[in-house]
């Protein structure tokens, strides 16, 4: 597992997070490959938003899937403007931000959707539990 900070700087305890991502990928059945978390800026996920998905607007992340039916592997880029905002307006901790987007990622490269109100309900809950475990 990797982690990089693209020109932004927060604490992060990435044996703390790695183990916790690794237990929610095996806990979900899969073995986990190659996984990187890109850690931006507003505006660097922005142009990759638009570069790559055609959308040119601000997000909190985005996942590129390269897993395999039993192997998790992905790159997940996650805005820290964009947590923090969040983290704001949900009145929510940096860190619990942090790790719900975090797991949303993950959650992606293990199959689940959010484009349905029947998925956001089940990626949802597969989030609070997977956050029960490390808040």
């Amino acid at each position: 597992m990797f982690f990089h900070k693209e020109s932004v700087s927060f604490p992060l305890d990435s044996s703390v997070i790695g183990n916790w991502v690794e237990n929610a990928v095996f806990s979900l059945g899969y073995s986990l490959n190659n996984l990187s978390f890109i850690f931006c800026k507003d505006e660097y996920l922005k142009k990759i938003n638009l570069q790559y998905l055609e959308q040119d607007y601000y997000t909190d992340v985005i996942t590129f899937n390269y897993s395999t039916k039993e192997e998790v592997a992905g790159d997940v880029f996650i805005s820290i403007d964009r947590v923090k905002e969040n983290a704001d307006s949900f009145k929510v901790s940096f860190n619990e931000e942090l790790f719900r987007v975090i797991i949303h990622g993950v959650l992606h490269l293990c199959g689940f959707n959010d484009k349905t109100e029947k998925e956001i309900k089940e990626i949802r809950k597969q989030e609070d539990h997977f956050l029960s475990l490390i808040i």
